[in-house]
């Protein structure tokens, strides 16, 4: 109780006219009234637990002589059912409202006496079932795997059963219009979209969550004001499994596959009068070798100058786990708190295996190479996340603020040798061998509140603010190992910057008719400053610098929405969002894992903005949904990927470093603009009870104009993806009775980029669900992922210097099996001190 005044007293100085009315010249002194009873199942009769109990008392407005209520207090139910108000304030009479989830509404008034000190019992009030709560329940017992929405698409990860063991990464593979890379990294329309985890930052990369943990994965494409702005390639929102059943419950996985797939996964829930905990414990482990190739061209003013072939395998073991725990206290009707804590630790070890071919103009082979790159990493994770929500009585009307913390820690270490040899296979030159080291450090802090005011029926108000601090250091050392001794080379760097983000936003949202309309704006002041601490290089940027140029942290929006029939919306909506660019993006470190393929940031980036409009028609109807959605969208600066040949001075230095001197330099720059026009298209069907399909495609026309470097290149691609499931059930018992089957199938054309094409890919996954035992608790999922072992990610680059044709892969095919276990008891009670003294309390509730 003295939690919840505090609660109320901090929030009374914030909203101090939410909390105060007028009760004219009625002082309502506290006195001894008590009201109590108990709620109970018409049905069962039995208890009924966190039943909301409000009291309103009347009083007479002294400006207008009227007759009001105000709320008096209230509680929640205790796990028999029983309820019990005291110190209530002097009244005639008092309003009593009753609410249950699941339950019709109860109200009643109570006429009191005159006597001081009254007492009043109501007995058992009992509640009926409410008919249309039944009927939500079977409509959220068929849900899709993935519900269409005019403003956002939500994939619903329990109906993936191609991604059950897996991690996050594997549920993005199976989301339209979502793209994974070899890396990893998630383009949602052929954009980089901006990643939270209960929509706020986080520092986990996808394959460090587990796909068990996943409730559900939100898709904006084009998220209005309220939202980050640093969103411009829309929003992947992944929400977490949270479970606040009554009594323990839980479920348990374990899983095992090739190659080296290892899993397993455990979570609990306990909830118990106003405390539900839960505690989430996984590990996950994947390896596989995989091939990649690489054939390149070497020119000079476009004459052909020789020939370079690699193959290379990597072969990689991956292992994570994390542990997820907290509760959440529901101090009384309107307050709720939620702590929730999250450990998470990884290692990889990998061997990356390199034949290297080196021809002249004629194509014959002057020498090779052979190149061996021992690596290893290991990370830690942590997030700290409190939340608080607090319900005003009017319905709709809430304030919520969430605080999160996350760090980081990263340790990495690498041995390259590297040998030369002649056609007849004679050492040409001695073995580089180089030793690299690096550690990094993260720590990024977020706190944002928001206010949400329903004005009317179809009106809204809703408000916010947001502080987001990131803190990122990094050390690099490379050594050249030569006859016993190390000679530190010029790739080593020691780094360190620190990104702010300060927000505020406000949207209206009304209807008129079959109208409705969302403006909104969101004004943001960032400022990123990076140092390379060993040379005291510094450089960063802010946004906006001076008044001046205000308009660059203003990020307006507008939805309008129009209702042609029942089922059937049409939505028109302009946003304008930025891009700013990360560690890896401005980071001037050279990697050298692959000799002739480098890689290194660029510290004199800048952000870029998009303006963004799209349009949506979405028909829902009996046995399925569509979605058509025509876009546009205007990058300024895009940044933009550009590779050239290594000049000669980094050649010079990185020397010692066995790096060819035709290496291709990979690094990022801000190009004039990139214009994306396209139509995405997505249809889910349901064909008889038992079998439903979702195909979908997106076709872009895309143009890309980099003035600096007198790039420009345009072109069209497109991708499609089918989703199919289909379940056997029959009344009969039988092997194959509830039996589930999933085929997942995409293919991505090839794609323009400043400099060439990125390769067309193609990919069918699938697998088999059987449930068993009753009530379905426990299953067995069979998956194949890659069944043709045909998923690879390969680019062209067409330049004056060299043509290239290359392919990386990530994962090879593999195969899992997964056991799953669920478990409940909904009358479990951890605290007995009722039984322990002979009491029970489900027969000490108040009979009539």
């Amino acid at each position: 109780m003295k939690k919840s005044i505090l609660l109320y007293t901090c929030l009374s100085f914030l909203f101090p006219d939410a909390f105060t009315q007028d009760f004219g010249d009625n002082d309502r002194k506290q006195n001894g009234t008590r009201i109590y009873g108990k709620v109970i199942d018409a049905s069962s009769k039995k208890g009924i637990e966190a039943a909301s109990i409000q009291l309103f008392t009347f009083y007479r407005n002294s400006a207008d002589s009227s007759i009001r209520d105000t709320l008096a207090g209230g509680m929640l139910t205790r796990p028999n059912g029983d309820f019990s108000i005291e110190n209530l304030p002097t009244s005639d009479s008092i309003r009593i409202e009753i609410t249950a989830i699941g339950y019709q509404d109860h109200m009643q008034v109570l006429m009191l006496g005159t006597t001081e000190l009254r007492e009043r019992d109501l007995g058992n009030i009992a509640l009926e079932i409410d008919p249309k709560f039944l009927s939500a329940v079977t409509v959220v017992g068929q849900k899709p795997a993935l519900e269409l929405g005019v403003d956002r698409k939500t994939f619903n990860v329990d109906k993936s059963i191609v991604s059950t063991g897996g991690t996050a990464i594997d549920v993005m593979k199976n989301i339209p219009s979502v793209s994974v890379d070899v890396e990893g990294n998630v383009t949602l329309r052929n954009n980089t979209p901006q990643i939270f985890v209960d929509g706020l930052p986080t520092i986990l990369t996808l394959d460090q969550i587990p796909s068990e943990n996943i409730e559900r994965v939100e898709l904006f494409t084009n998220p209005s004001a309220k939202f980050d702005a640093s969103s411009r390639g829309g929003i992947i929102n992944i929400i977490l499994k949270k479970n606040r059943k009554m009594g323990l419950n839980g479920i348990v996985s374990a899983g095992a596959g090739h190659p080296d797939i290892l899993g397993g996964n455990v979570t609990l829930n306990l909830r118990e009068g106003k405390f539900n905990f839960f505690v989430n414990g996984s590990y996950n482990q994947s390896g596989g070798r995989a091939k990649g190739s690489t054939e390149r061209i070497n020119k000079k003013q476009d004459t052909v100058v020789d020939y370079f072939n690699q193959d290379a395998w990597t072969e990689r073991l991956r292992k994570f786990g994390s542990v997820r725990f907290g509760f959440d206290l529901f101090a009384d009707n309107r307050n709720t708190i939620t702590l929730a804590q999250n450990f998470f630790r990884g290692n990889s070890t990998g061997r990356e295996e390199q034949e290297q071919e080196y021809l002249n103009i004629n194509q014959v082979m002057e020498r090779s190479g052979e190149r061996i790159n021992f690596g290893s990493s290991i990370n830690t994770r942590s997030n700290t996340q409190l939340s608080y929500k607090y319900k005003f009585v009017k319905p709709g009307k809430e304030f919520t603020t969430d605080i999160n913390f996350n760090t980081g820690k990263a340790d990495d270490g690498s041995d390259i040798m590297n040998a030369y040899y002649l056609p007849d296979g004679t050492p040409f030159g001695a073995p580089v061998i180089v030793r690299n080291e690096g550690m990094s450090k993260n720590k990024q802090f977020t706190i944002q509140s928001d206010f949400v005011n329903p004005l009317g029926e179809d009106a809204k108000l809703e408000a916010g603010i947001r502080s987001y601090v990131n803190n990122f250091s990094s050390y690099f050392n490379s050594y050249s190992l030569d006859s016993g001794g190390e000679t530190k080379l010029p790739l080593s760097n020691n780094y360190a910057m620190r990104e702010m983000v300060n927000a505020i936003y406000v949207t209206y949202t009304n209807k008129i008719k079959t109208f409705g309309y969302q403006l909104g704006a969101r004004f943001e002041h960032s400022d990123f400053t990076g140092e390379l601490i060993d040379s005291s290089l510094k450089f960063g940027y802010e946004y906006p610098s001076s008044f001046k140029n205000i308009f660059d942290a203003l990020f307006p929006s507008v939805f309008l929405s129009k209702e042609l029939s029942e089922g059937t919306e049409i939505q028109l909506n302009y946003t304008r969002r930025i891009r700013r660019p990360n560690f890896w993006h401005l980071n001037p470190f050279v990697n050298i894992n692959d000799p002739v393929n480098l890689e290194q940031g660029n510290p004199q980036l800048r952000p870029e903005y998009t303006n963004s409009i799209e349009f949506n028609l979405s028909r829902t109807y009996n046995t399925g949904n569509f979605l058509t959605a025509i876009y546009f969208q205007n990058n300024q600066r895009d940044i933009t990927r550009y590779s050239d040949t290594i000049t000669t001075e980094l050649y010079e230095k990185l020397n010692n470093a066995a790096i060819d001197p035709n290496a291709i330099l990979n690094t990022f720059i801000n190009a004039h603009a990139t214009n994306r026009l396209g139509m995405e298209i997505t249809w889910q069907q349901s064909i008889g009870k038992y079998f439903d399909i979702t195909p979908s495609a997106d076709l872009q026309y895309r143009k890309v104009v980099v003035k600096d470097y007198d790039l420009s290149n345009q072109g069209f691609n497109w991708e499609a993806q089918l989703i199919a499931n289909y379940r056997i059930a029959t009344k009969k018992k039988s092997l194959f009775n509830k039996l589930s089957f999933q085929l997942m199938a995409e293919y991505e054309s090839q794609e323009v980029t400043p400099q060439g094409k990125n390769l067309e890919q193609w990919v069918v996954d699938f697998a088999l669900r059987k449930d068993f035992l009753k009530g379905n608790k426990a299953s067995f999922t069979f998956n194949i992922n890659d069944v043709f072992n045909s998923r690879r990610y390969g680019n062209i680059y067409d330049t004056d210097n060299f043509y290239q044709e290359s392919y990386r892969r990530r994962n090879v095919r593999g195969f899992r099996v997964v056991l799953t276990y669920r478990f409940g008891k909904t009358d479990f009670n951890l605290f007995r001190r009722n039984n322990e003294r002979g009491g029970d309390d489900e027969d000490n509730g108040n009979e009539q």
